[in-house]
């Protein structure tokens, strides 16, 4: 006797599946299987919640520093340095204070006042014993506040081949040496960038009142700026190790590239990718810095905006060698060099049409944000990402933009 249910059954057809879905279901096995960490690694949503000094948690090293006057202490790195006070300090029976700290960016620095029954005493004037590195964004801002708040000025802010800082003595007689690391610029690394637009004196003056933009030079942190474009967007010149090879790679793969000629910077070749967004490679002197991305203004990050992500990471990765780990969010990549972070950190994301969204720093963005609307642009209200606060923006002749606050 035939089983009525497999006579209701009905028979199986096969049903080609949504690409759509297909491809967020193959992107997050990807980011699963070649990435496992991912979803902890990725760059934080904007959902995050900031990091707070009471939440730091402390590093392989801490520093724990003996003052003689630990009110002194904690006001002068509070008002110097942007410290942020961690809980109250701890007083002994006979008043001085036995322990503090004070959270310095993503460190944490602790203080006692002299025990010198303890053999813990201050260090004289003339007499340190060692120095601390302060790492910043403005070194010279915060070396002026510095000496203004009662340091004494040891080392003038300049340029050396590692950076640019310069040496304070704090009021308690600790050494600080006050800096920003600048990096040797590698192959893949952008090199310099220019800002593409259709009316180059006014995005000067746009980008002058948001950014403070004074003169827009090829190889400094702010992009140059260059009108009469139709389409509005940033233009990335990359370091490459031989630029007559790297122009056969650029054919190769798919794109076009004119013959290399020679510029103040080096050997530079203009090119056009797969896609149809344009960049250039050239081949830098040896030791050239990178670009120094933690300047208030400066170029400090790049999302690359394309059709489809497979095909740029199978063109850059031919052409820069650059690598990819996956990035927040579905289909999006981040660019790697040498297992590192690209310099600026760079990602590779959907979107309709090929273009380059750079990212800015700056020190209040919530005073930025008030200059983008105020100069005829829009702007996102500020949104926490980590330990960073982003804001998404468009000037006033639509190039889409992004200010981030350190």
């Amino acid at each position: 006797m035939t089983d009525p249910l497999d006579d209701l059954r009905e028979p199986v057809r096969p049903v080609a599946p949504d690409p759509a879905f297909a491809a967020r279901l193959r992107a997050r096995l990807e980011r699963a299987v070649l990435h496992p960490n991912a979803w902890e690694n990725a760059m934080p949503t904007a959902s995050a919640a900031p990091s707070t000094a009471e939440s730091l948690a402390l590093h392989t090293v801490t520093p724990y520093l003996t003052v003689p006057d630990a009110a002194v202490a904690l006001a002068f790195y509070a008002d110097a340095f942007g410290g942020v006070r961690r809980g109250e300090p701890i007083r002994m029976p006979d008043g001085r204070i036995g322990h503090a700290e004070i959270a310095l960016g993503d460190s944490v620095l602790m203080l006692a006042e002299e025990f010198p029954d303890l053999g813990l005493v201050a260090p004289a004037r003339g007499a340190v014993t060692q120095s601390l590195r302060l790492e910043v964004a403005d070194p010279d801002a915060v070396v002026d506040r510095a000496v203004t708040h009662g340091a004494r000025l040891e080392r003038p802010v300049a340029d050396s081949p590692y950076g640019r800082g310069g040496v304070v003595v704090d009021p308690t007689g600790h050494r600080w040496m006050v800096s920003r690391e600048t990096a040797v610029l590698r192959p893949g690394d952008v090199g310099y960038a220019s800002l593409w637009t259709s009316d180059a004196a006014a995005a000067a003056q746009f980008y002058g009142a948001v950014l403070g933009w004074t003169a827009a030079a090829p190889h400094g942190s702010a992009p140059a700026i260059v009108g009469g474009q139709d389409r509005r967007t940033a233009f990335c010149c990359y370091a490459v190790a031989d630029v007559d090879a790297a122009v056969e790679l650029v054919r190769a793969a798919g794109g076009t590239a004119a013959e290399p000629t020679v510029r103040p910077y080096g050997r530079v070749a203009d090119c056009v990718d797969d896609q149809g967004l344009r960049f250039a490679v050239f081949t830098p002197p040896a030791g050239t810095l990178a670009l120094d991305i933690a300047r208030p203004g400066a170029l400090t990050s790049l999302a690359i905006e394309v059709p489809d992500t497979g095909r740029a990471r199978a063109f850059y990765g031919t052409v820069l060698g650059w690598g990819f780990a996956p990035g927040p969010e579905t289909g999006a990549w981040i660019v790697r060099i040498d297992d590192r972070d690209s310099h600026p950190t760079t990602g590779v994301a959907d979107g309709r049409d090929p273009v380059i969204v750079p990212t800015f720093a700056v020190a209040d963005i919530a005073a930025a944000v008030a200059a983008v609307r105020t100069a005829g642009g829009t702007a996102e209200e500020p949104a926490f990402a980590g330990s960073d606060t982003y804001a998404a923006c468009v000037d006033d002749q639509g190039c889409r933009f992004s200010l981030v606050q350190y």
